[in-house]
């Protein structure tokens, strides 16, 4: 089994940065070896080339903006056959565009649906305004999320698929 937990954020638009902070905090954790930690950014196309190496799971930790008080932590799971009509940014990062458009780009080199299932663990933003640094309330959940994003991949079961 083959996991990538992808840290997604843009760093200068405050709690946009929160998966990049949890990447970094999980670094410091010790995960199974079949988990391989990416801090993607805003780089929507160099996570779906990525991609395209084949995934069981793809975790990707975000702020994700549900209503919710800041801080709040989601754990979702994202369909991979609902959209894919989604516009897609080479320079953006909207994990949605990206995935709408893997198969396609799968399919163009021959490949199979590179990944299987995608988690989302999701974090809800106080401020998306530019600005560096998270919120309290964000900065707050680092740590809680990396607690999920750990206790996540090691129970995921050998050959996940759905």
């Amino acid at each position: 089994m083959k996991v990538l937990v992808a840290g997604i954020g843009n760093t200068f638009l405050s709690d946009d940065g929160f998966g990049v902070a949890v990447i970094a905090a999980l670094r410091d954790r010790e995960l199974p070896a079949h988990v391989e930690l990416v801090d993607t950014g805003i780089r929507g196309m160099h996570l779906a080339y990525q991609l395209l190496d084949g995934y069981d799971v793809l975790v990707l930790v975000d702020a994700v903006a549900r209503g919710s008080d800041p801080g709040t932590l989601y754990v979702l799971e994202h369909d991979l056959d609902a959209s894919r009509d989604a516009a897609f940014d080479p320079h953006g990062m909207d994990p949605a565009a990206v995935l709408a458009q893997l198969d396609g780009l799968a399919a163009a080199m021959g490949l199979a649906r590179p990944v299987d299932r995608v988690l989302v663990v999701g974090c809800e933003p106080a401020s998306l305004d530019e600005g560096m640094g998270l919120s309290p309330a964000v900065a707050a959940a680092v740590g809680p999320a990396a607690d999920t994003v750990t206790t996540l991949v090691a129970e995921l079961p050998e050959g996940v698929g759905g």
